[in-house]
């Protein structure tokens, strides 16, 4: 499939490989700003797709969530954008004043949340992704709410150093977002990057995740897609799926931070915690066995 064919060290921009993975969910953030019953509001996503001028991340976009059409399956985005809002918001209530966003994307958390002063947000990402976000957000005289520091390294190599030197503190708490990114990795580097936080971590501290349970279902997750894709579908033969890495052998990353003292509070598959928002329809009903693979949480590691 066009621009889906995964390498050992292989980078990518915003408009190629898992870097438009990140403005088709900036396309589904704006679709669920524009709906009556936004579970989020990101003002900066449309922002993103016409900064890229991508036509068919654009197409997706202004297709809305009718149905019949590649957005009706995405409603789950909405939700989970909710969820990691909330995180932060909770996180910053509390007291926690560094924020690590994991493969951050299009993430305009900085500049969309009312943040307190003293708030830092480090954004780790590929550098072509990153710029592109700065330049698309500082061109339209968007200024952050919140201390941003963009810290552009490969989530495959050594990212905790680079961290450091943007200025983390290793022994302040920090909120940590895992959200997007699990599916794109080998069971190895998801277990590296948990034993990384877990690492870095001074008490205090709390992660956001959305996990994979389990291997993914990808011809599955394949086929619900192009039932949902019409004809003259704008992603043409782009494939999602085949970013995703299906490894059996992939543990539950919310037993491995509860064996070490993290408290675990699950929030269900993407279904459950649509519902405790009161959506129904997170997932198309042929989807909803599906979505069991997935599973969000948080945790947290006493302060004391």
């Amino acid at each position: 499939m066009a621009g889906t064919t995964r390498t050992d060290g292989d980078t990518w921009t915003i408009t190629t490989s898992v870097g438009f993975t990140a403005l088709l969910v900036a396309a589904a953030r704006a679709v669920e700003t524009e709906r009556a019953d936004a579970l989020a509001h990101d003002p900066f996503a449309r922002v993103f797709l016409e900064a890229a001028a991508d036509h068919r991340a654009i197409a997706l976009a202004d297709a809305g969530d009718g149905a019949g059409n590649p957005m009706a399956a995405t409603r789950h985005l909405g939700v989970r954008t909710r969820f990691f809002d909330d995180f932060v918001r909770g996180a910053v209530a509390a007291g926690v004043r560094q924020v690590v966003i994991l493969a951050a994307g299009l993430d305009s958390r900085a500049y969309r949340l009312d943040l307190p002063a003293g708030t830092v947000v480090y954004e780790l990402d590929q550098p072509e992704v990153l710029a592109f976000k700065e330049e698309a957000l500082r061109s339209r005289g968007t200024a952050p709410v919140a201390g941003l520091r963009h810290v552009p390294v490969d989530l495959r190599d050594d990212w905790p150093a680079a961290l450091r030197s943007s200025g983390f503190d290793d022994a302040a708490p920090t909120a940590w977002l895992v959200e997007g990114l699990l599916p794109y990795l080998p069971a190895a580097a998801q277990a590296l990057l948990f034993e990384r936080v877990v690492a870095h971590s001074a008490r205090g501290s709390r992660v956001a995740v959305e996990g994979q349970n389990g291997p993914l279902d990808l011809e599955g997750f394949r086929a619900v897609t192009e039932k949902y894709a019409q004809k003259g579908n704008p992603l043409g033969d782009f494939d999602v799926t085949s970013l995703f890495v299906a490894d059996e052998d992939r543990a539950d990353p919310a037993e491995y931070l509860s064996a070490h003292g993290w408290a675990v509070e699950r929030a269900g598959n993407p279904v459950e915690l649509g519902r405790s928002y009161g959506v129904q329809d997170t997932v198309p009903a042929d989807a909803e066995l599906l979505s069991d693979t997935i599973g969000y949480f948080t945790a947290a590691l006493p302060a004391d």
